[in-house]
């Protein structure tokens, strides 16, 4: 089971690994879309929430201080989920569609995050610094 876990974690939090790392490598591309949804500095958005989803990812991933990765992945997806996401203002139904899937997407990610505070610590097969 130690090691489902593992795997479950790398998953998750390599989820949030690329996704940051995205973040970096597409960063014109995602400045400009974020400042088209409204997003003000769209620019030091996208470097902060790739930030946070990075150290997120990685403290899931290798189990280190997941208190701190939860917090940086929902400090992301709390405002990612209702300012880029907003499937009830779309009036095209694919874009519709689009919005909602990534929007419930999100808050079954928020909900992943929320319940692994509720796992004993330090996890199995974590690296714990000191």
């Amino acid at each position: 089971m130690d090691y489902l876990f593992l795997l479950g974690r790398i998953l998750y939090g390599g989820f949030f690994l690329l996704g940051g790392i995205n973040h970096f490598m597409h960063l014109g591309m995602m400045s400009g879309y974020s400042a088209s949804k409204g997003v003000p500095a769209a620019k030091a958005a996208v470097i902060v929430s790739g930030l946070l989803i990075i150290l997120g990812g990685f403290c899931i991933v290798v189990g280190c201080s997941p208190e701190i990765g939860v917090a940086c992945i929902v400090l992301f997806l709390l405002p990612v989920t209702f300012v880029m996401h907003p499937y009830w203002t779309e009036t095209d139904p694919m874009q519709q569609m689009s919005q909602r899937v990534n929007f419930q997407k999100n808050l079954a990610l928020l909900g992943a995050a929320l319940m692994l505070l509720m796992i004993q610590r330090p996890w199995p097969l974590s690296v714990n610094f000191p």
